[in-house]
């Protein structure tokens, strides 16, 4: 008898793969369990409804006494770090990358009141190369609380930042904080006090190897229009007619870029510069005696927006604990519907020819 042994390296066609796999399948639906695994445990993935399963029978209890050695760690994957083979899209240097609103209690030293402890919200990002795939975030906070427990300064920042640049192996780095700083602040009048709250961020920059230390403030003063004002008083003199000018709340966002040769710039000095250029800081403690004195103070002191930004240059240009400076104010109008804004930009540290179309959204202070 001879017995012939089908072919089978020769490649079969559509139509024998279809046939094949009817075959297949007719004869599974017949099969038990144990017959389609004993065959090929795959072949229940070409059955709909099969039993047969081929994958193993994972826990899915959470293992609490589970711990992790070197050698364990060693075999997890780390895609971030893979090759550049990885990259989707253009491999392109990417300026920033990082984390966004870390935040944890950072302490700060003061000029008045020894040291404080508040609430920080931090940005850290690095360069990354054309042929890297990415960071591992984690890295970024982990240098930052490493540096965290010591009383906070521009040190310490650079401490952190100088951590970045070695872990990460980038060439450019940045870390911004952001909180609100407390400051005990006089009644005009009625001899009350009470704190009002700055939002500040300080940032350190190194770019290309050079190093920049910046300070940003919100000062929130009240504005009263200088045209209205004459006409009010206009409508009074000549007509007998009460009439009152606008007046609104603004803000000033003035960022400084921070000589520590000339001396340390402590936050209360920066907020005092800008008190002395416009003095209608809006108040935290107000009697009627009060309120009168603030009217008055904002009669003796109306300002356009062109105005409030000069005078803010002007006292930034006297201290020599200042470099470049950029003033962004805007006068959230109780007259129109828009707001009038400026920006007035010294050296060329904070030049840039465009804006980001949300700019001035950012400048509302809330209550």
């Amino acid at each position: 008898m001879n017995i012939h042994t089908p072919v089978l390296d020769a490649t079969p066609d559509r139509e024998e793969a279809e046939a094949a796999l009817a075959l297949l399948r007719n004869w599974a639906k017949g099969a038990t369990t144990t017959e389609i695994l004993e065959l090929d445990p795959s072949v229940a993935r070409l059955v709909p409804g099969s039993d047969a399963v081929d994958y193993p029978a994972f826990s899915r209890e959470y293992p609490d006494g589970f711990a992790t050695d070197e050698g364990y760690k060693s075999t997890l994957p780390d895609l971030q770090n893979g090759p550049s083979s990885l990259i989707r899209g253009a491999k392109q240097q990417i300026q920033h990358v990082g984390i966004s609103n870390f935040r944890l209690p950072i302490r700060f030293r003061t000029r008045d009141n020894g040291d404080l402890t508040l609430e920080a919200s931090v940005t850290g990002s690095v360069s990354l190369e054309a042929d890297k795939k990415g960071i591992n975030m984690s890295r970024i906070m982990r240098s930052f609380y490493k540096h965290a427990e010591q009383t906070f300064s521009f040190e310490v920042i650079e401490a952190a930042l100088d951590d970045y640049i070695t872990d990460l192996e980038s060439f450019d780095a940045r870390i911004q904080m952001r909180f609100s700083f407390p400051m005990k602040v006089d009644s005009l009048r009625s001899g009350l006090a009470g704190y009002q709250y700055y939002d500040i961020a300080l940032e350190l920059v190194e770019q290309a190897g050079v190093r920049k230390k910046i300070m940003h403030l919100d000062y929130v003063y009240s504005s009263t229009c200088p045209c209205s004002l004459e006409l009010s008083e206009h409508a009074r003199a000549t007509r007998g007619q009460l009439a009152t000018p606008h007046s609104q709340r603004s803000v000033a966002r003035v960022s400084v870029e921070i000589d520590e040769k000339a001396g340390c710039l402590w936050f209360e000095d920066l907020i005092e510069a800008c008190r002395i250029a416009v003095p209608t800081e809006t108040q935290v403690m107000v009697k009627r005696e009060d309120e009168q004195a603030f009217a008055e103070l904002n009669a003796a002191n109306p300002i356009f927006v062109e105005d409030a930004a000069r005078l803010f240059c002007e006292q930034l240009h006297s201290d020599v604990r200042i470099g470049d400076f950029r003033v962004i104010a805007s006068h959230q109008e109780s007259l129109h519907s828009h707001d009038a804004v400026s920006i007035l930009v010294e050296g060329d540290t904070f030049a840039a020819e465009s804006l980001d179309p949300k700019l001035f959204n950012t400048l509302f202070h809330v209550g």
